[in-house]
């Protein structure tokens, strides 16, 4: 099983930077306001050989009971309740704070092996707070700079010692092996990638952990509890998902706040590496612009969509209500139609599996490839049924059509003149071929070449 490490300790002392540097990612927001961090993110990375899970937790602080600081070091005691490994790390410019001492109680109490750190120690203004860090009765302060990514061997060294493991070295690459050839095996054992995204408080992080079965994410009536995306895996019926809360994304004029920009960001980096994504609404609220204007983007994108209606359980008049609702939603999403629109109530755990099936549905279809002898058949009915305009009198021609990509279904026609055709042309083909292949919900990418069939034998030179 892989070792867990949770890094811990109060806020702003580089817990992020640090999750960062060792994942060798730029998951967790980092910025110089403190607090940033609310739920516990998890990485994967690798010391010594050894594959390890890290977890980044909020900024320990003393809050009253209920508060969100509270709930955000119920996040951090979960956090280490689940590690093999704790990193407690101190900023040594700032020395050791009351706060500290306060938590490093806690850590010492949950029983579980200590690694204590002592953060931004590139400069001499570091030199009392690390000696300082002797007092937290915690051993040895280890010094690093995370941002600037000094004394991380010492630190990978202490944190081995702590967890019983040895270095290794890395297998070494078969000279024969080519990434083609390892790509396959990657890409069946990646679980699919779901955001889930809406406006602030929308029922996001309550949906999340409805489907762990877990108080995964903090969650309340404050809008905007949210700020990273946190990723977090399940296996449902045998399909390994990914799942991720992204913050609430509001108008683009109305947010204005440091944090907000950044979650704001993260949650788009968030549907554009997802394959599938889940549209929240709040059903008591209906569907507003800004919904429209997310889901837009999400096609744009290219990634599949499932709206769910959550909330389902406070509506009244459940069927006049979602009829109303698909049709608000076919008419603003007209470049997607058969959007799977799911009801739920995250909060009573209701319509969970629906909308997971439909998720699953929405990646087959997104993944889903027309052979081309088939695909040629329909476009010859297609061109009986409607044939092509006839610009300033000339007849434009549509010889072939093939399909090169998925992930969203993308086609190329090969026509005669491709910028004549015209918009209302390409969408009849777009609708058909929707119709035609069972394609809903998804966005289709159709582009036009000039020339012949690329594919068709070439004549001879006589």
């Amino acid at each position: 099983m892989t070792p867990k490490i949770a890094i811990v300790g109060r806020p702003n002392v580089g817990k992020s930077t640090l999750f960062n540097r060792l994942t060798g990612t730029r998951d967790a927001l980092v910025s110089d306001l403190p607090g940033l961090t609310r739920d516990r993110k998890e990485g994967a990375a690798e010391l010594g050989g050894h594959p390890i899970t890290i977890i980044d937790t909020a900024g320990l602080e003393v809050a009253a009971k209920g508060s969100i600081a509270d709930r955000m070091r119920l996040q951090t005691e979960a956090a280490i309740s689940l590690a093999d490994l704790v990193l407690f790390v101190i900023d040594a410019r700032d020395g050791v704070t009351a706060t500290d001492q306060t938590f490093a109680r806690t850590v010492r109490a949950s029983g579980r092996p200590v690694v204590l750190i002592a953060n931004k120690c590139e400069g001499r203004s570091s030199d009392e707070g690390f000696y300082e860090a002797f007092k937290l009765g915690l051993g040895e302060p280890v010094a690093i700079s995370a941002e600037h990514g000094l004394g991380l061997g010492d630190l990978e060294r202490d944190a081995l010692a702590a967890l019983g493991l040895k270095p290794k070295q890395r297998p070494k690459r078969r000279d024969d092996a080519s990434d083609d050839d390892e790509a396959p095996a990657e890409t069946s054992q990646r679980p699919l990638r779901v955001a889930i995204v809406g406006r602030p408080n929308a029922g996001k992080s309550t949906l999340v952990n409805a489907i762990l079965g877990e108080d995964r994410m903090i969650v309340g009536p404050e809008p905007g509890l949210t700020r990273d995306s946190v990723a977090s895996d399940i296996d449902w019926q045998g399909h390994a998902i990914r799942l991720f809360d992204t913050a609430g994304l509001r108008r683009k004029a109305k947010v204005t706040e440091t944090a907000e920009k950044l979650s704001t960001g993260d949650a788009l980096r968030a549907i554009r590496f997802a394959e599938v994504v889940v549209l929240l609404l709040d059903a008591e609220r209906g569907i507003e612009h800004q919904d429209l204007t997310i889901a837009e983007l999400v096609t744009e994108e290219g990634r599949a969509l499932v709206i769910a209606l959550n909330k389902w359980d406070r509506i009244e008049a459940k069927d006049s209500t979602l009829r109303a609702l698909r049709e608000k939603i076919a008419e603003g999403l007209a470049q997607v139609p058969g959007v799977a629109v799911i009801p739920i109530s995250a909060a009573s755990e209701k319509g969970l599996d629906k909308l997971l099936r439909a998720v699953i549905t929405a990646a087959e279809i997104w993944n889903r490839r027309v052979p081309t002898p088939a695909l040629n058949r329909w476009l010859g009915e297609a061109l009986a049924r409607h044939a092509p305009p006839a610009p300033s009198g000339r007849r434009l021609k549509i010889r072939y059509m093939t399909q090169p990509s998925t992930r969203p279904p993308t086609f190329v026609a090969f026509c005669s003149r491709p910028d004549a055709l015209p918009q209302a042309y390409q969408k009849y083909l777009t609708n058909s071929l929707r119709e035609a292949f069972d394609l809903p919900g998804v966005p289709i990418r159709l582009n036009l070449r000039g020339g012949d069939n690329p594919f068709a034998p070439k004549k001879r030179r006589s």
